[in-house]
This record gives structure tokens, C-alpha cells and sequence, in this order.
């Protein structure tokens, strides 16, 4: 029986000098921790990524659409041969990147007397009218001027996510990024010939 609690006490006393060993040796920490930090750096370095380009993405829409209503106030008339080129003005300014599945509206609002709001002519990136004229629409308090007239320009795109940037829930692996802007006409009301 002694020599069992002997052989017992000598385990344990080479299991103690083992884990003293284990814990004074410090070769391959280094490759331990990157093991565990790296994953979290990658992340990290694509969601910055994504979340860049996505801004970026965003920005270019705002100027477009901004584009758009600054050339078309300062027109006093427009057709649909005029207002189609606002694609090409978009992709401009989207140049290097693609304007695939772009959606554009354009739309002429006048304010009567009254401070109502409605559709005087409207155009969209499918060559169609997109809303009935004399339709109501909402418009910014702070634009509601009786008796003027203003563009509304409304631009969305998608914009496609990497893969580790998904939304699991639905799958989806796009979003759509949209502006819309209103600017009052420069000098005398916008007139759209055929639209």
C-alpha cells in the first residue's frame, strides 16, 4: 500500500514540475495571440473597407442628384431627350464605378397661391412619368413659398456588401442608396416640352 501512495506522491510531484515548466515557457505566445487576434483584425479591416466604399457610394449619389437639380433650375425649358442625358451626368460622376439598376425621377413641382403643392411634369430613368400631373406632394416646409416653382430630383442605386458585411437575417447582400433633393428654380418656371 505504500508503495501505491508513493507512486502516487511521485505523479503528482512530476505533474507539478510539468505545469511549472508549462507556465515558465514562453516559446510560441507570439503565434498564440496572433491566432487569436487575427480574425478580429480581418474584420475589422474589411468592415472599414465596406463601410468606406458604402460612404463613398452615398457622397457620389448626393452629388449626382445635386448635379441634376442644379443643371436642370437653371434651364428654363427641358424635353426628355435633356432629361435623359441626366443619366450620363450621373454616371459621370459615379465614374469609376457602375450605375446598374440606377433609379432616377425627375419631377417639376409648382406651389400655387395657397402653398399647395403639385406635379407640373415628372420623368423617370425608364423614359415614363412617374406621377400624375397636378398630384399633391409633400415638400419642406421651409420650401412652401406661394407662387414658385421647384425641381425635385430623387436618385437611388444599390450598392452591392461583401460577403462577411451581409445581413444574416434576410440575405441580403445589397443595399440601396438613395438621395433625394428639391431646389427652387433659379429664374422663371421650369417648363418640360413632352413629358
Amino acid at each position: 500500500m505504500t508503495g501505491l501512495i508513493s507512486a502516487v506522491a511521485k505523479g503528482r510531484l512530476r505533474f507539478e514540475a510539468l505545469v511549472r515548466r508549462f507556465v515558465k515557457d514562453r516559446r510560441g505566445v507570439g503565434a498564440v495571440e496572433f491566432a487569436i487576434i487575427f480574425p478580429i483584425l480581418l474584420a475589422l479591416y474589411v468592415t472599414s473597407f465596406e463601410l468606406t466604399i458604402g460612404y463613398n457610394t452615398y457622397k457620389r449619389a448626393s452629388s449626382a442628384a445635386a448635379t441634376i437639380n442644379d443643371l436642370i433650375s437653371k434651364t428654363g425649358s427641358v424635353d426628355k431627350t435633356y432629361l435623359k442625358s441626366m443619366q450620363d451626368v450621373t454616371a459621370a460622376v459615379f465614374a469609376p464605378y457602375s450605375t446598374k439598376g440606377l433609379q432616377l425621377k425627375i419631377s417639376g413641382i409648382t406651389i400655387d397661391k395657397q402653398k399647395q403643392a403639385k406635379i407640373a411634369w415628372s420623368w423617370n430613368e425608364k423614359d415614363q412619368r412617374p406621377y400624375a400631373v397636378g398630384s399633391a406632394v409633400v415638400v419642406p416646409t421651409r420650401l412652401l413659398v406661394a407662387e414658385s416653382f421647384l425641381i425635385h430630383v430623387e436618385l437611388s442605386i444599390p450598392h452591392e456588401l461583401l460577403m462577411f458585411v451581409t445581413d444574416s437575417s434576410s440575405g441580403a447582400k445589397s443595399i440601396t442608396i438613395g438621395r433625394e433633393y428639391f431646389f427652387k428654380q433659379r429664374d422663371a418656371e421650369t417648363v418640360c416640352t413632352n413629358c
